[in-house]
């Protein structure tokens, strides 16, 4: 069995979403994370939660675009308190790090957006979505360590050995993209991250190369990174399988 650990859902358009539940149980998928960008992301992920309880939704902010205005952001976490029964998850939110990277940004305020998600996920008791990569994923680590936040999960992570072993320390978990069957950086991060701390995701619709150029992102896509995580890690599918599905069942609390 296989659970998309993080998908923007939401995002797919209609035909796209009933095409990828239709098809979620021949390709042994039982649920999909599926995470929020903005306040109108969260109620759209609530709405199709509800629609599909195989649909688990996480509420949060994304970090790849401008902070909203105090008055907005205090809507979006008076909207999560009320929601917070429905959520899986405070998520995805964290740091602007490719924005940063083409524009240039003040963090200051990004950074205070970030501390406010990770007080509430301490208040609330709920696991975390980061978006927190490269030199970013310190700030995070110093925030979570702060708040004594242990369940983290920062999906699509790439980052230095020092960051890698810190969060290895803290127990944070990680999850691993279709990109591992062509991107180095990310196999090396298979080998060097603890089995017992990974998870599988596609982060779609995002799109994917190598094989899959061209194609929709789905999460049957997941077999082929299982199969290269045995592969990385020598070990046989059905064990890794087995764990990877257990790791997220376990880090989300999914019955």
């Amino acid at each position: 069995m296989i659970i998309d650990a993080h998908i923007h859902f939401d995002q797919y358009n209609k035909e796209q979403q009933e095409l990828i539940l239709k098809e979620m149980h021949p390709n042994e998928v039982s649920h999909l994370i599926s995470v929020s960008t903005d306040l109108e992301s969260c109620e759209a992920n609530l709405a199709l939660s509800k629609m599909d309880h195989r649909i688990l939704p996480a509420f949060g902010f994304h970090p790849e675009q401008p902070v909203p205005n105090e008055a907005a952001q205090a809507q979006l976490f008076e909207w999560i308190k009320v929601n917070k029964d429905c959520m899986i998850a405070i998520g995805e939110v964290g740091l602007p790090y490719y924005l940063n990277k083409e524009k240039g940004v003040d963090y200051s305020p990004y950074i205070d957006l970030l501390e406010k998600f990770i007080a509430l996920t301490a208040k609330l008791n709920k696991p975390i979505v980061l978006h927190a990569v490269y030199e970013d994923a310190k700030i995070a680590c110093d925030l979570l360590e702060k708040y004594q936040v242990k369940a983290a999960h920062f999906h699509w992570f790439k980052g230095d050995a020092q960051t890698v072993d810190r969060m290895i320390s803290n127990g944070y978990f990680i999850s691993i993209t279709p990109d591992v069957l062509y991107e180095e950086e990310i196999q090396q991060l298979v080998h060097q991250y603890p089995l017992g701390q990974l998870m599988v995701e596609t982060d779609g619709p995002w799109p994917f190369e190598g094989p899959f150029t061209g194609q929709m992102t789905h999460p049957k896509m997941i077999k082929a990174t299982i199969e290269k995580i045995a592969n990385l890690k020598q070990q046989p599918i059905e064990k890794i399988a087995a764990v990877l599905y257990a790791n997220t069942k376990r880090f989300y609390s999914i019955l």
